[in-house]
């Protein structure tokens, strides 16, 4: 398996170790608690059984096959969403690419062809809702008939809620997109959370005393313009590793620049030990207002040490 946990295909599946496996399958996108009482569910297994567990998703989304004019915006690129799968214990993800090939698959076909490319596979778990083979046809009691025959054990794990409502994806697009951060992390789980490298700006902010750090990021599900409180850690740091209080612009620049694209800007509340070409993730905790137009650089900074202030004391407070 490569350093990263990642497999690309079943066809590289040869690479894991030997012995049982529980495969957690789904799109997963988001990673949120519906998906992790799924993917919690093979880890389980494994642990009982003294085998191994994966996560089975899939790239591209199926809505980029099946409605390639509006497809679904994703939560996490594929990267954040392996890193998010491994951080809940399994021992790898596989990325299967789902192709006009793999669409086509009978839905009596997907467990034997998983079973022939796992000999060692014991159990799978799925979503109640989860759907699968040539026009959606697959559910769960197929996939547990099919388990009995072919000695898989199959674990289906039932929706979970909040305030009465199924967790979902679309739920957790919906609130970032109104910038309800902290009720997107409510069903996420987590902290939203997204990977930048540092690039080089213009210097503005260092200008008018907030230095900001500049960071390459344009996500296919863009989250409300606007001012967050957020943590920022290195990518790959230790765990050990402290995350940084900081508050985040991300947002056009109407005032100074008027950008095409949004750019995420974070301002460290304390001392700055990143510089450019630095990989961080910011986690995502509180929207604090949304973005706006000032009438020149002095209100704007007025605004922006307000914003630093109700940052600081959101970190200070209880809740952060």
């Amino acid at each position: 398996m490569n350093p990263g946990g990642v497999l690309h295909g079943l066809a590289a599946a040869g690479s894991l170790p030997p012995g049982p496996l529980a495969v957690a399958i789904g799109v997963f996108d988001g990673v949120h608690r519906g998906h992790r009482a799924v993917v919690g569910a093979a880890v389980a297994w494994a642990g009982r059984t003294g085998g191994r567990a994966v996560a089975l998703t899939f790239d591209p989304h199926p809505s980029r096959l099946f409605r390639p004019t509006d497809p679904v915006r994703l939560i996490l690129p594929l990267a954040s969403r392996a890193r998010a799968l491994l951080s809940l214990g399994v021992d790898g993800v596989i990325v299967e690419p789902f192709s006009a090939e793999f669409a086509a698959l009978e839905a009596e076909e997907f467990l034997p062809r998983l079973k022939a490319a796992l000999p060692g596979l014991g159990a799978v778990a799925v979503g109640e809702n989860w759907r699968f083979g040539r026009g959606r046809r697959g559910d769960a009691p197929l996939l547990i008939a099919q388990g009995r025959a072919l000695g898989v054990e199959v674990t289906v794990a039932a929706s979970v809620s909040d305030r009465d409502e199924r967790v979902s994806s679309t739920r957790i697009r919906a609130l970032l997109e109104a910038g309800d951060v902290e009720g997107a992390n409510a069903l996420l789980g987590a902290p939203y959370c997204s990977d930048g490298v540092v690039a080089p700006g213009k210097q503005l902010g260092r200008t008018i005393g907030f230095p900001t750090l500049n960071l390459a990021w344009d996500p296919e599900l863009r989250p409300r313009l606007g001012v967050y409180a957020v943590r920022v850690r290195r990518a790959g740091g230790s765990k050990g590793e402290a995350p940084l209080p900081a508050v985040a612009n991300y947002g056009l620049r109407p005032t100074v620049e008027q950008a095409t694209v949004p750019r995420l800007e974070v301002h460290l509340l304390g001392a700055c030990p990143v510089s450019a070409g630095a990989a961080l993730e910011v986690e995502w905790l509180r929207f604090l207002r949304g973005e706006q137009r000032f009438p020149d650089v002095a209100a704007l900074r007025a605004q922006i040490e307000r914003d630093r202030a109700e940052a600081a004391a959101f970190f200070a407070g209880p809740s952060a």
